[in-house]
């Protein structure tokens, strides 16, 4: 809302500081990471008075984890949202028609993980609902998304999916697009989900690839910029920059209480919901591909559970001692610190690859 204020930056030119993405960027991840850090104990408090027990912990999993993290609550989630969504309503333009798409995705997947984290606390199982009526609640979200951001999408751009590093290579997918961009979307969604594992796994990396779109956003929502690089220009994208930034926000204040060992647990509620936005900002600033890269950690602990169940189907065999593949390195031995932070490692080298195919257009 504090974007309206440069309205007035005829009468009082210090209100033309609102107009600028960056600086609104900047406000928005200190509003939203004072948010979570100031109201985090509360939030905690109150979920752990509300689940008792917490979150449940999968008997097969890795057996220090029974010991470690039992009783500890779920739902972090709320308090990521929670700052996020205060700062972008305080900061980004609201009239931003992407800002609104990315916020309906992000409680859409954030209400769906909170009612699947609601039945795991209830029923002290590490099973939700049906995975085919989730998946297709996600689906109907995504595709709705991205029906709009095609609608949004400037003419020449519409239904097309741009390729990274080749100048002006589109590939028409007509309205299989829609389809195409909500498997992104509702993949981006699950494959976070998949990697909130371990205290502290998932956030840092989401916190590093929404810094990475949230300079993708600026640079093609910007025409000197998108055209300098030679990237495709999509009017008014620009704002989801400070998306990106209540999100890194929020995520610092929630690392803090989630450091190991954790005090709470981020939950479907957040993971699906964090992923599910990213999924959004690829597609809008169409950047799909880019995605894959810059979450290629994403990629791979998702691609783990799938190889890890079609070989066991197909074959009775596991390729990995457990997966998601975290999980395969804490049996081999390694400390959870160990796999958090050599993952973090692998997410920052992932990001600036996604980062680097910008300049060699």
């Amino acid at each position: 809302m504090l974007y309206l204020l440069s309205d007035l930056s005829g009468t009082l030119s210090a209100l033309n500081v609102f107009r600028y993405i960056t600086f609104r960027t900047g406000g928005a991840l200190f509003t939203a990471g004072l948010f979570v850090f100031w109201f985090g104990p509360l939030i905690i408090s109150l979920l752990r008075l509300r689940q008792g027990k917490g979150q449940p912990i999968r008997e097969d999993g890795p057996q220090t984890h029974l010991l470690t993290k039992r009783g500890t609550p779920t739902m972090g989630g709320l308090m990521i949202l929670a700052g996020a969504i205060v700062a972008i309503l305080l900061w980004a333009n609201p009239r931003n028609h992407y800002v609104w798409i990315t916020l309906t995705v992000t409680l859409g997947f954030g209400a769906i993980g909170f009612y699947d984290d609601y039945l795991k606390v209830t029923k002290q199982s590490h099973k939700g609902f049906s995975g085919k009526f989730r998946l297709a609640l996600e689906a109907l979200i995504a595709i709705s998304a991205c029906t709009m951001i095609a609608l949004y999408s400037p003419v020449s751009l519409q239904n097309q999916l741009a390729f990274p590093v080749f100048k002006d290579a589109l590939l028409n997918l007509g309205w299989f697009y829609v389809l195409f961009g909500g498997f992104v979307i509702v993949g981006a969604g699950n494959a976070v989900n998949m990697t909130d594992g371990l205290d502290g796994l998932a956030i840092v990396p989401v916190m590093i690839a929404c810094g990475t779109f949230g300079v993708i956003a600026y640079l093609v929502g910007n025409s000197f910029t998108a055209s300098y690089l030679q990237v495709n220009y999509v009017r008014d994208t620009g704002e989801l920059a400070v998306v990106c930034g209540a999100v890194i926000g929020a995520g610092l204040g929630f690392l803090w209480f989630n450091a190991p060992p954790a005090q709470i647990f981020m939950g479907d509620t957040g993971s699906l919901a964090l992923g599910g936005l990213l999924g959004v900002v690829a597609v809008a600033t169409k950047h799909e591909i880019v995605l894959a890269i810059v979450g290629g950690l994403f990629v791979l602990e998702m691609m783990s559970v799938i190889i890890q169940v079609a070989s066991f189907k197909l074959t009775g065999k596991r390729v990995f001692r457990m997966a998601p593949i975290h999980h395969h390195f804490e049996q081999k031995g390694w400390k959870e610190a160990q796999v958090v932070i050599r993952f973090w490692i692998i997410a920052v080298i992932l990001a600036l690859a996604g980062l680097a195919t910008l300049k060699l257009r």
